[in-house]
């Protein structure tokens, strides 16, 4: 079944953001595909619970490739996610993301600028590393992995989950994260 309206009438979810859409010009196509950064807002609330139970955790999202794995519905302003989203992440000095993990897809950083610590568990072995401007790190599904500035400035990156819409991650048992909703 290659007709993709064939697979709208049977699944009208099923569309597919990367094919043209029938009586659209190619500029309009195009200028749906595109984000540009002076039409995007850091979003300091798509994990607000987190600032909220400790200030260390504030951090921004600047979103460009669906919503990410924050728990973020819905975005209109991005381009729509077939098989990864992008985003931009800003964790001001002394801040710090949480413990987590995603069971579904990879997770990777790329650091723009700054100096992050970055903690990944698996299985009670633990590994750290600092990254500085313009280092990646690609966390594999079901590992727990932690950042934290610990430089003078913000750290800004770039963060990308291999999925449309990834699982909503999970917090170690004993952090206090685990219990708190959404």
């Amino acid at each position: 079944m290659s007709d993709l309206s064939e697979q709208q009438k049977i699944n009208p979810a099923a569309t597919n953001t990367l094919a043209q859409p029938e009586g659209s010009s190619l500029a309009e196509w195009m200028n749906t595909r595109i984000a540009r950064y002076e039409t995007r807002k850091y979003d300091w609330d798509a994990l607000k619970f987190q600032a909220d139970f400790d200030p260390k955790f504030r951090r921004a999202q600047m979103r460009y490739v669906g919503t990410g794995g924050t728990g973020v519905a819905a975005d209109v302003n991005t381009v729509p996610a077939e098989h990864f989203t992008f985003s931009t992440m800003v964790i001001p000095a002394g801040h710090e993301g949480p413990p987590h993990l995603h069971t579904d897809v990879e997770e990777v950083f790329f650091l723009i600028r700054g100096k992050l610590k970055v903690v990944i568990e698996k299985d009670g072995e633990r590994f750290e590393t600092i990254m500085t401007d313009r280092d990646l790190i690609s966390v594999p599904p079901g590992v727990y992995r932690e950042e934290i500035n610990i430089g003078d400035e913000d750290a800004l990156m770039c963060v990308m989950l291999g999925a449309k819409k990834p699982v909503t991650p999970t917090y170690p048992a004993d952090h206090p994260l685990a219990k708190i909703k959404r």
